[in-house]
């Protein structure tokens, strides 16, 4: 036997995954003319060294996840409340907020962008009550700017719930958010597991708030009268319609948003008769629930608005400022700030699970090894970082054993579909063994067919190797590693939605009529399925290489076509936009088996292609959520170029005149030290109200990029 190879086969407990075999880890390479292969490998090399130098010794990558100055303002109105509103800490976010001011006088909630009124009332608010004089020529401008937008009038629910917190308006003026909704069951079509998982975190504090209605009243030099066209008591006591919402995909004679309306009036003139014989079972009840998700968790939902309303709802309960719990609430809010220049700026939330798996994959794509320390250490801190207990999300799932990644530190009720995909295909990209056996395997349903969510999976990992010992060794050092994957894909399977898509958080996540309630004006009350996530979890299909011969494969490759535009893009949910969903249904519809020569793939590669600028480059800006038309434009950046790329080159498109000239665009913009610069905000929060700029997209994009195109040119072979 040893003389010879041997075949080695190990059923590993009902976890496996394809190692060494199948697209995932080594496409098909043909040596093909070098296009700038010396500038390539050395642009490869500098960014790879720059961020392998960039992770913490604990195993992770975390960059800086930059928004707009609502952060600050919103900060500084808490503090208001607090009685802190002159602190030092005030003062320097103020200065922050300064520094963000625009020429015209407004601020915007991304670079380029118009102005944004809930953002720029709140800026302007935030330095008055920090100690800026009102009649100093910036607040002159940011005043006749928020003044010519239509004023403080225009602004959104929750800055309203600001504007009542401090005594400008009456909570009479806020939409109501009753804590009775509490008591609503799962079963009916209004209770809070019908709403997003971040508006569920925010909405519940939210309905403390309301049942106590605190209220400090600031001295008459921070109130803000001169921001309202008719002044703040004639504001109406019902939200208008909100302009930035999104349309309804299924379209109803009925005005959903007047009857929502109707409801809020009558629901405060029945509080005002005192007739609210559940209000104190309600409360308990919010009280219990947000309690309970403090556990294992950065703060409320591990995100900046449910943190900070859950300050002012434990304060409502009775907590007072040095109590455990506003204590720990505040911490997590200064977890968040980055202090420069005598300036604190604050973060929606961190981001390093995410970070992580990017990182790794693109290191990975560069051809570092799995064997790297970097690696290992990564590996290692994201099997930690795997959820093992129930969430919010077992409620439209009972039963299902947990699995998944989230997306920050630590927010255990709260993993995320995309998290749990990108970790997953990082991890299958780092198994170790390959150097004792060429690995065959596979993921083997023990349920039904259709992959139900009481379908198991088990695994099957087999090869050919010269030295069965270091063999059963290699086996086994996976173990942890197999086994994570197969609870990850097994929790992915089960949270596919009716429509065969998937969502972030949530399946079924997608009752349209409640984005017509008048506190869903953030434009992201619902969860639903989306093309871009749909096509990650196909793709993470193909990296564990799973029989793709199965119906719910079959009912989501439905879903990504029947999203397709009429000009052959595909709509970004989670990215800067019709480039990012276009480049994701491209990697990973073709990862998963679908000929690259599909025309309806091809006709996406010619809209990518068709959008590349002069200078070799691509960009897209927010804007392109308001208005479509504009999709495929804006001003180019390296992460949607890299974006771009990866579609093209996942389409067969790796000799075009098209990919040539985009790896020319970042080789001839990279730095020296392998880093680009990018000031334009790429990520999105919620469509068409908050972005997102990742400080580590003009990192590891490019990177990944570039290193793809390495290898499949044949400038580089995996070993």
């Amino acid at each position: 036997m040893s003389s010879g190879r041997i075949r080695f086969e190990d059923r590993l407990g009902g976890a496996a995954v394809q190692d060494g075999k199948g697209p995932h880890f080594s496409l098909t390479s043909t040596t093909r003319g070098n296009v700038n292969a010396t500038d390539v490998r050395s642009a490869v090399a500098r960014t790879r060294d720059w961020l392998l130098e960039q992770q913490n010794e604990d195993g992770y990558w975390v960059a800086e996840l930059e928004g707009d100055t609502i952060l600050e303002s919103e900060y500084i109105l808490l503090l208001a409340y607090l009685g802190q509103g002159q602190s030092d800490v005030a003062r320097q976010a103020a200065a922050y907020i300064l520094e963000n001011q625009l020429p015209d006088g407004s601020w915007t909630h991304y670079p380029g962008g118009p102005i944004e009124i809930s953002g720029a009332v709140k800026a302007y608010w935030a330095l008055k009550i920090t100690g800026h004089d009102p009649d100093a020529e910036y607040m002159v401008r940011a005043r006749e700017a928020i003044l010519a937008a239509g004023g403080a009038e225009k602004v959104n629910s929750f800055t309203r719930y600001y504007m009542a917190l401090l005594g400008q308006i009456s909570y009479q003026q806020c939409p109501a958010v009753p804590p009775e909704i509490m008591l609503l069951p799962s079963w009916m079509p209004f209770n809070i597991y019908e709403m997003s998982s971040w508006s569920r975190t925010i909405l519940v504090p939210l309905s403390i708030l309301w049942a106590y209605q605190p209220k400090v009243d600031l001295p008459p030099e921070h109130r803000i009268d001169e921001l309202f066209v008719n002044g703040p008591e004639k504001l109406p006591v019902t939200m208008p319609p909100s302009e930035q919402l999104d349309d309804l995909k299924q379209q109803t004679r009925i005005n959903w948003g007047a009857i929502f309306r109707g409801i809020d009036r009558v629901w405060k003139v029945v509080e005002r008769c005192r007739i609210k014989p559940l209000r104190s079972v309600a409360v308990a009840r919010a009280a219990r629930w947000m309690r309970e998700r403090f556990a294992h968790s950065d703060g409320l939902g591990a995100i900046f608005p449910p943190i900070i309303w859950s300050v002012v709802a434990l304060k409502c309960l009775g907590h007072r400022d040095d109590s455990p719990e506003v204590v720990a609430a505040l911490q997590e809010l200064e977890r968040l700030m980055i202090r420069e220049d005598k300036t604190i700026r604050l973060q929606p939330c961190k981001s390093p699970v995410w970070d992580t798996a990017i990182s790794t994959l693109a290191l990975r794509e560069a051809g570092v090894s799995e064997r790297h320390p970097a690696i290992r250490r990564s590996v290692q801190w994201l099997l930690s970082k795997e959820v093992r207990q129930p969430g919010d999300w077992s409620v439209r799932r009972p039963g299902l054993p947990p699995g998944g990644w989230y997306f920050e530190f630590n927010n255990a009720y709260y993993p995320d579909i995309d998290d749990t995909i990108m970790v997953t295909m990082a991890l299958t990209r780092c198994l170790p063994g390959r150097r004792h056996a060429d690995w065959s395997a596979s993921l083997v349903p023990t349920g039904p067919r259709s992959y139900t969510d009481e379908a198991d999976l088990a695994a099957i990992v087999s090869g050919q190797t010269d030295d069965p010992l270091q063999s059963c060794v290699a086996v086994e050092a996976m173990r942890p590693m197999l086994a994570a994957i197969r609870r990850g894909v097994r929790w992915t399977f089960a949270m596919q939605s009716r429509n065969g898509g998937w969502a972030a958080f949530d399946a079924d996540n997608d009752r349209e009529i409640l984005t017509r309630v008048p506190f869903a004006d953030h434009n992201a009350m619902i969860d639903p399925a989306t093309a871009d996530i749909t096509a990650r979890v196909l793709e993470m299909f193909s990296c564990v290489g799973l029989d793709t011969d199965h119906d719910i494969i079959a009912r989501a490759l439905r879903f990504v076509w029947d999203q397709q535009e009429p000009d052959g893009a595909w709509y970004g949910r989670w990215g800067v936009n019709y480039i990012y969903g276009t480049w994701q249904v491209l990697v990973g519809l073709t990862g998963l088996g679908v000929p690259a020569e599909d025309p309806r793939l091809q006709k996406g590669a010619d809209w990518l292609e068709a959008c590349q600028q002069s200078d070799g480059g691509w960009g897209e800006t927010p804007r392109t959520y308001d208005e479509p038309e504009l999709r495929g434009q804006g001003p180019t950046t390296a992460s949607q170029t890299a974006w771009a790329l990866m579609g093209l080159m996942a389409a067969g498109r790796v000799d075009s005149d098209a990919v040539k000239r985009g790896i020319q665009y970042l080789l001839d913009t990279q730095k020296e030290d392998g880093t680009w610069d990018e000031p334009w905000f790429t990520g999105t929060g919620f469509p068409r109200v908050f972005y997102l700029r990742y400080h580590l997209y003009r990192i590891y994009f490019p990177l990944m990029a570039l290193g793809r195109y390495e290898r499949l040119t044949g400038q580089r072979v995996d070993g």
